[in-house]
């Protein structure tokens, strides 16, 4: 990424989180600036379309089923009542009659209560629906933006793993190629970062041990082997050991690696 340029800082200027000095120094460079103004369009274009997201409104149809059985059952009521005549009543009558009001008054609130809980699901259902459609879209949209041939939206579209709290292995994948493939050592670097709030995972332990066999960046190694160590995966010391056989091996990568190879051992 061009140093020159202020990708990075355009987030936080859109949210209106820089100090004075850095909002100031981001608003004298988009003065001048047309790659960093078409990047700003395009932040303040993504962030306007997540904000127009909006909750579906609850299915009303139980309710209504609901207003229809209990005008029934009032009904009902009233006929068992006034069916009965005073004059020929008996004990055993009254006896009955009362429970089979009982009867109908329990069975209303049943209907209620359970009519409440059923639209209590219905309505979580609705929820989690919307919110799995949520997800589906800032997916979809971070893998789009780690395919774009700009290095700093590669960099944004590793970045947006922020937005998942248990991503699944497809994202998880797409951070790893980066990682292994991305031509740009900041990507790189960038996604091996991101793979590391997700030590737990099979896949990226295996990542990272095919990251270290081939990555050339040291930067990108050191932030490797920090990895691995915290993973405590002893299939990685058979890779740190051979970069330790390489000669081109920078010597404060094999510092790094004999300070650390005992802690997975």
């Amino acid at each position: 990424m061009d140093t020159n340029h202020i990708t990075d800082l355009l987030p936080d200027y859109l949210d209106k989180a820089l100090s004075d000095s850095e909002n100031n120094k981001v608003e004298s460079h988009l003065k001048t600036c047309v790659s960093c103004n078409q990047e700003l369009e395009e932040y303040k274009s993504l962030f306007t379309d997540f904000q127009k997201e909006e909750l579906i409104k609850p299915s009303i149809e139980l309710h209504k089923n609901f207003e229809a059985l209990l005008a029934t059952e009032k009904k009902n009521l009233v006929k068992v009542v006034s069916l009965e005549n005073p004059k020929k009543s008996t004990p055993r009558n009254w006896f009955y009659n009362s429970m089979k009001i009982a009867a109908s008054v329990a069975l209303l609130i049943a209907a209620f209560v359970g009519g409440r809980y059923f639209q209590n699901q219905e309505t979580q259902q609705e929820i989690a629906l919307i919110e799995n459609e949520s997800l589906e879209l800032k997916q979809t949209t971070m893998i789009s933006l780690m395919e774009n041939q700009s290095a700093s939206k590669r960099i944004q579209g590793v970045q947006f793993i922020e937005e998942f709290k248990e991503p699944d292995e497809a994202i998880v994948k797409a951070l790893a190629d980066r990682m292994l493939l991305d031509e740009n050592t900041n990507v790189r670097l960038t996604a091996a970062e991101a793979l590391s709030k997700f030590n737990h995972s099979k896949l990226v332990k295996l990542a990272f041990i095919e990251a270290l066999e081939t990555e050339k960046d040291p930067s990108v190694q050191i932030a490797i082997i920090q990895n691995l160590v915290k993973t405590q995966e002893k299939k990685a010391v058979k890779s740190m050991q051979k970069l330790l056989e390489q000669e081109d091996t920078q010597p404060f990568i094999k510092e790094e690696i004999n300070q650390v190879l005992s802690e997975i051992i």
